[in-house]
């Protein structure tokens, strides 16, 4: 079992939601998230005054998946966040941790039958 949490650019949600229902990846969790890469900072005007902006939007994606699911999750991701775009614009990250244990809470189902 393992999990995957990927932070991705929210416009291209639909999009990586769409390439992972094709994979029958269907459950996922979603956040919103604030980070910072290589992305320099730069100063807006709010209300008069100067701010720096160095936080970008991100989505957090967090699915929990068994081990035949691993690639395709990530090709899914992939497909559906790249922008295309060169540059600083970071189209996102995956990571991929391994996972101890999953509980379902209803029916007390443990390890791969928790996760479905």
């Amino acid at each position: 079992m393992h999990l995957i949490i990927a932070y991705i650019r929210p416009e291209r949600l639909n999009d990586v939601k769409q390439a992972l229902v094709q994979r029958q990846i269907l459950k996922i969790s979603v956040t919103n998230a604030l980070g910072c890469g290589d992305e320099q900072s730069y100063h807006e005007k709010y209300r008069g005054a100067d701010v720096e902006v160095d936080l970008t939007p991100r989505v957090r994606l967090e699915i929990a998946v068994n081990e035949a699911y691993v690639a395709k999750t990530i090709e899914g991701i992939v497909e559906g966040g790249r922008t295309g775009e060169d540059g600083r614009g970071s189209d996102g990250k995956i990571f991929v941790l391994a996972l101890e244990d999953c509980v379902r809470i209803s029916t007390g189902a443990r390890g791969d039958d928790a996760i479905g």
